[in-house]
């Protein structure tokens, strides 16, 4: 799943190659890509594009046209992607069961698309006036890499839960951005498990987590800085030390990596450095470690 990190990068890619330019056309291709319908995705044809933000791990496309000031955002949940095309190849594409989800062509020729892989369809756009009127984006918390969100305001949201760590970090609405794979990274680099309550961090191990947590995302986004659309999702695995590396030797001490699987996802740590050499139990269930 594209995260903060690799949603970051790819706005700085857009913010270079998308503004100022012309759309000429947004063409759904998946019936359930396009999550509003007023106004219409018609009417960002002949729009520029003016600005490119982020809202934890929504694009946001500022446009301004025939229609006004319209925001195009794209959720790529689980397996979407985007892929720039130089030039964007001619004609309508077929709608069928490839991963096309949506295409965007501008004047000069070039565009992008937006895939999902797999069965399971959660790649969102949105057309909007304003982002807020988006639900997941009115929700966010704050952003983890905001300068005004220092250690004392980390701390203050974790004051009032009452739940694992490694579910806190990954809820949109306390912290935005952040993931499956982010949070199992920062677990890693405090030295924490996942399974931790989050009333039960001292203030030391608190401070600690933050720090892990800006430091992992920064460098995570300094490692996908200038990179090409196409080559983040490799960069994003290439730098990850523990997630997705299960049975394979801890970068830090040379354990054995583990995993808990759950129905629909799973995670993954070190025991010695995170829960003082013991297993966690690979079950959804499993006895808090503390």
């Amino acid at each position: 799943m594209p995260e903060l990190p690799e949603v970051e990068a790819l706005r700085a890619f857009l913010d270079e190659h998308l503004v100022g330019k012309e759309i000429a056309r947004a063409l759904p291709v998946a019936i359930s890509v396009l999550k509003t319908y007023d106004p219409p995705l018609s009417a960002v044809e002949g729009a520029t594009v003016t600005g490119v933000a982020r809202h934890g791990k929504f694009l946001d496309l500022a446009t301004e046209g025939p229609a006004g000031r319209l925001h195009l955002l794209v959720h790529l949940a689980r397996a979407g992607w985007l892929q720039w095309k130089d030039p964007l190849p001619s004609g309508p594409p077929r709608p069928g069961k490839g991963p096309l989800a949506l295409r965007t062509a501008l004047t000069g020729g070039d565009g992008f698309d937006l895939t999902e892989a797999g069965t399971t369809k959660r790649l969102a756009v949105h057309l909007v006036r304003d982002p807020q009127e988006v639900p997941g984006v009115a929700r966010l918390g704050p952003d983890p890499l905001a300068e005004d969100f220092d250690l004392a305001a980390f701390t203050a949201l974790l004051a009032g839960e009452r739940r694992q760590i490694k579910g806190a970090l990954r809820d949109q609405s306390l912290i935005a951005g952040i993931g499956n794979a982010y949070s199992d990274e920062i677990l890693h680099a405090a030295k924490t498990s996942p399974f931790k309550p989050t009333q039960n961090l001292t203030e030391s191990e608190t401070a600690l987590l933050y720090e892990a947590m800006r430091t992992t995302l920064r460098e995570a986004v300094e490692r996908s800085h200038g990179l090409a659309a196409g080559k983040l999702k490799a960069e994003k695995k290439s730098g990850l030390r523990v997630h997705g590396r299960t049975g394979e030797p801890c970068p830090v001490c040379g354990d054995t990596i583990r995993e808990v699987s759950f129905h629909d996802s799973s995670l993954q740590y070190c025991p010695t450095c995170q829960t003082g050499g013991k297993p966690l139990a690979d079950r959804r269930l499993s006895k808090f470690l503390k």
